[in-house]
């Protein structure tokens, strides 16, 4: 596990969303986000629902302090769970880095189908990254996503990442996108 800092904030809010950690009453949206196959399309597919229940379950009973970076977005108002967003360290061991020694920022985040076209997926990354840029020196941030992914890749670019290169993993194609966290800074 990669000791470089990584955002260290438990709750991010903004205008409609509430990135914060997660806790017992998000069981079942999770469960939703990694059973959906369509949601997972990108993603390797759907796990099966018993699989998923019996590793949230561990991790919310081991876990009392969840890795720096993991966040669910929650709805503002509601608190309830609309996605989640992950800011962490890509392992150096994985292909897809633009520095020699690997272990870049990487953004990823998946949000129910009932939350997709709203644009959360574009607030809960740009508050994320602005909280990032505000307290991390500036790197690159990368984004990997299947090429097939064409709506990832297009909010990539709204972000301001650029394509940097392809490579395989997981079976597909998938493309490297990078951008300075500096360009975030509020």
């Amino acid at each position: 596990m990669s000791q470089l800092p990584t955002l260290s904030a438990t709750e991010i809010p903004s205008e409609r969303l509430l990135l914060r950690k997660a806790h017992a009453a998000d069981r079942e949206g999770i469960i939703e986000l990694m059973t959906d196959p369509e949601v997972q399309a990108y993603l390797g597919g759907p796990r099966p629902r018993g699989d998923v229940e019996q590793h949230f379950d561990a991790v919310m009973t081991a876990d009392a302090t969840p890795r720096p970076g993991n966040y669910v977005i929650a709805d503002g108002t509601t608190d309830r769970l609309i996605g989640t967003l992950m800011l962490a360290r890509r392992s150096a061991d994985r292909p897809g880095r633009v520095t020699e020694d690997g272990e870049e920022l990487e953004l990823g985040y998946v949000l129910r189908r009932s939350a997709w076209g709203a644009g959360f997926a574009f607030e809960a990354t740009t508050v994320a990254l602005r909280a990032a840029a505000d307290e991390l020196p500036d790197q690159p941030v990368l984004i990997v996503t299947q090429t097939a992914n064409t709506r990832s890749l297009k909010l990539a670019a709204r972000l301001g990442f650029r394509p940097v290169s392809t490579f395989e993993e997981f079976d597909a194609e998938q493309t490297l996108c990078t951008a300075p966290l500096s360009v975030f800074r509020t």
